[in-house]
């Protein structure tokens, strides 16, 4: 035997802190990992879609005006198996800026149940509809026809007249006449019943 000191035999490492213990088998790209409690994103979501709720509800589009079909009146073109309706509405604007109207239609329903659309004459034309059928003068109001304005606020009554292809007694057993004005840069038409 050597003189040699004999080296202290190694001692073994100290046990690792708990509070800094990694263990090689964990994955840390996981959505454990990464991402909050499922509870915390769920109150989130719900958040969200209330209030998204409330503005689609409140923004949503309503039509600019409101109205009424106040006098109907009809009278049979000879030979032709058609009819001629002067319809005479109020048209109110019920909106804070001005209603510019862009078209006018009528849709008859009959009473068997088939539907008949026009659009409403010229307004330089009703004068010579209403000479030449003396029915159809039972209103004093003027035309209405596009391009008319409404400020604000305002409300106007006016007639228009169209044509439907049906007989007079077909016209008056009708289930449902409706005038539907829609305006320039409005997505919903104002439909009066």
């Amino acid at each position: 035997m050597s003189n040699q000191p004999v080296p202290p035999r190694p001692q073994p490492p100290p046990p690792p802190d708990p509070s800094t213990e990694f263990h090689i088998g964990d994955e840390f790209g996981t959505a454990r990992r990464n991402l909050p409690p499922a509870g915390i994103v769920l109150i989130c979501i719900a958040a969200v879609a209330v209030i998204v709720g409330i503005f689609a509800f409140t923004e949503r589009p309503k039509p600019q005006g409101a109205g009424s079909i106040d006098l109907v009146a009809a009278a049979e073109v000879p030979g032709q198996n058609m009819i001629l309706a002067a319809i005479t509405l109020t048209l109110r604007n019920t909106a804070q800026k001005p209603l510019w109207i862009h078209s006018l239609k009528a849709q008859l329903t009959t009473a068997d149940g088939k539907t008949f659309d026009d659009e409403a004459a010229s307004a330089v034309d009703i004068d010579r509809y209403l000479q030449a059928f003396p029915a159809l003068k039972k209103s004093s109001e003027p035309p209405l026809s596009p391009e008319t304005k409404l400020l604000a606020g305002t409300e106007r009554r006016g007639i228009i007249v169209v044509g439907f292809k049906v007989t007079k007694a077909a016209f008056d057993q009708r289930k449902s006449l409706i005038v539907t004005i829609q305006p320039y840069d409005q997505p919903l038409p104002i439909v009066l019943k």
